[in-house]
């Protein structure tokens, strides 16, 4: 009798994993089948009233798509797509990892990883939220009682709630993002290098550090020497130093010999341009901003005649700013060379600067876009823009030639 194929294998793990609810998560990646927008499919545990379901999201280019399914209706509809639709799949339990790469030829291999240990803490639902909470970085973790976020049992800290739930939405997402911007048959041999540009205190950089563990080399850039010297002496008494560290510096100063991936929340104004212009620069793979304080751009703004009533308000000039400068941002990305997206990373009832830029690298550098290139101008000519940082970093015209 002829040994069980490497697919075979792993769906008998997959269909173990569903059935004894072990399964912490799924990734299936490099999509080959007929919609043009899907890109990943991940498949995690949640429970509903009806009981234990997997929650399906389906990743498009511009949107999620989620649907629930029971273990064995989920498991029937993964057979057919492992090694058809989706050349690869990365299977997640408590005890082990499991890699199954196939190529269109049909050939394929699966590597199999034992581990005690599991990245995922799973805290029971409420009623009043009836599902299972999946958080990536567990409530416990000591860097998260050292920073003041947590106490000794794992609770949030008074008033620390909300940044917590930052937190966990953070390490979420950029999950997601690491999967999609680095998928296991291209990532580049040895640890990810990471960048978080003004990390500040350091939450999210430790959680960073945390999600990735020794598959990426994470340096945290502040320019503050006290919250340096903080950050460096929790990363050492948390067992993290290995793989994270932290440097004084600024943004705009800073050099970069090699970055994969790159983040830079809440830097303001310009600091942000400053950020991407250095990612991009060092050919990262992945840029993540969630900018703030756009303020370069408002005193250049000039009202289209059928704006100009509007915009004679503060609050609305505000907002129109802030809009023109990140779409601008956006805009100069695609030409660079990478895939954009813009959303929401948290809700406005936790903070009001909550929109997230992330730019996955889709074209050779230096290879920009001409076609993309008049569609910027005219979109800065629109309002008046002649300047912007960010265009400035990448040698880019914003005024026709």
């Amino acid at each position: 009798m002829p040994s069980p194929s490497a697919r075979d294998r792993f769906l008998a793990l997959l269909g173990a994993a569903l059935r004894d609810a072990s399964l912490t998560k799924l990734t299936l990646g490099k999509y080959r089948g007929s919609d043009a927008t899907l890109q990943n499919l991940f498949v995690r545990p949640v429970a509903l009233k009806s009981g234990p379901q997997f929650a399906f999201v389906w990743r498009h280019g511009t949107r999620d798509v989620t649907k629930n399914h029971p273990a064995d209706e989920a498991l029937v509809l993964l057979e057919p797509m492992l090694g058809r639709d989706f050349l690869d799949a990365h299977l997640f339990t408590p005890a082990q990892t499991a890699q199954f790469e196939s190529q269109p030829n049909g050939t394929a291999r699966l590597h199999v990883k034992h581990s005690p240990t599991a990245n995922v803490a799973v805290v029971p639902a409420t009623p009043a939220h009836n599902r299972v909470k999946a958080h990536r970085i567990p409530t416990t973790s000591p860097w998260l009682r050292a920073l003041g976020i947590t106490n000794e049992k794992g609770e949030p800290r008074e008033r620390m709630a909300d940044k917590l739930r930052q937190i966990q939405n953070f390490a979420d997402l950029l999950d997601h993002l690491m999967a999609e911007a680095f998928p296991a048959a291209a990532s580049p041999a040895g640890p990810l290098h990471l960048a978080d540009m003004g990390s500040g205190k350091g939450y999210l950089t430790f959680a960073l550090a945390a999600l990735l563990g020794d598959r990426a080399e994470i340096r945290g850039i502040e320019a503050r020497p006290e919250l340096v010297e903080l950050c460096n002496r929790v990363a050492r008494d948390a067992g993290l130093a290995a793989h994270l560290t932290f440097t004084a510096g600024t943004i705009a100063d800073t050099t970069l010999d090699r970055c994969d991936a790159l983040i830079a929340l809440h830097a303001c104004d310009t600091a942000t341009d400053d950020a991407l212009a250095r990612g991009i620069a060092a050919g990262a793979h992945l840029l993540v901003v969630a900018p703030c304080c756009q303020k370069e751009v408002r005193p250049q703004l000039t009202a289209p005649p059928i704006l100009a009533d509007a915009l004679r308000h503060g609050i609305f000039q505000e907002r129109q700013a802030e809009f023109v400068t990140d779409a601008l941002r956006a805009q100069l990305l695609e030409w660079a060379g990478y895939r954009t997206k813009v959303f929401e990373f948290i809700s406005t009832e936790h903070t009001a600067k909550n929109l997230m830029i992330a730019a996955i690298k889709s074209r050779p550098a230096g290879t920009p876009s001409d076609a993309l290139a008049g569609r910027v101008r005219a979109f800065a000519h629109f309002y008046g823009v002649r300047q912007q940082r960010l265009a400035e970093r990448l040698n880019f015209s914003l005024t026709p030639a």
